[in-house]
């Protein structure tokens, strides 16, 4: 096997030569590339290796960006002031890196107005065109027509 390490020399070795030398160090021997010819091994100290490894996963976790769902919901038959209130908030959002998943909900017999829904929407995402995208146009879901918007990517 082929082992190699920090201040080692790269060297093919036996098993128990390999084992050896590790020892001398105070270090661990641990299988790197089972599938090379021949195998290679890297004297290390295994602790640390797993504790930099997990640290290393931590930070990558924490710099993944986190996708926050926001919800309006809206009536077939929701009033204009109704309708800017609630624009309002979704303009807040958008501003604020969230997306934006704005529906309207049939109640009973109000699935008649389907058109009026649509049309609710269609308003809705053009009012928000300055500060975000539509990533899926309204589309029905049993009672429930829904949109989504993302904001749109700040320029810096």
């Amino acid at each position: 096997m082929r082992v190699v390490g920090d201040g080692i020399e790269s060297e093919v070795l036996d098993i128990g030569a390999a084992i050896k030398l590790a020892e001398e160090k105070g270090l661990d021997l641990v299988e790197i590339s089972p599938n090379a010819d021949p195998p290679v091994c890297k004297i290390i100290d295994y602790k640390k290796f797993l504790y930099e490894h997990k640290r290393k996963q931590k930070e990558i976790k924490a710099k993944a960006s986190k996708v926050i769902i926001k919800e309006i919901r809206f009536g077939p038959q929701t009033d204009d002031h109704d309708f800017n209130f609630k624009l309002n908030h979704a303009k807040k959002f958008l501003t604020d890196g969230a997306k934006v998943k704005a529906y309207v909900f049939f109640k009973g017999r109000s699935i008649v107005f389907k058109e009026q829904g649509e049309v609710l929407l269609l308003k809705f995402a053009q009012e928000l065109e300055e500060c975000g995208k539509v990533e899926s146009l309204p589309k029905l879901e049993g009672k429930k027509m829904i949109m989504l918007v993302s904001p749109k990517k700040s320029k810096k």
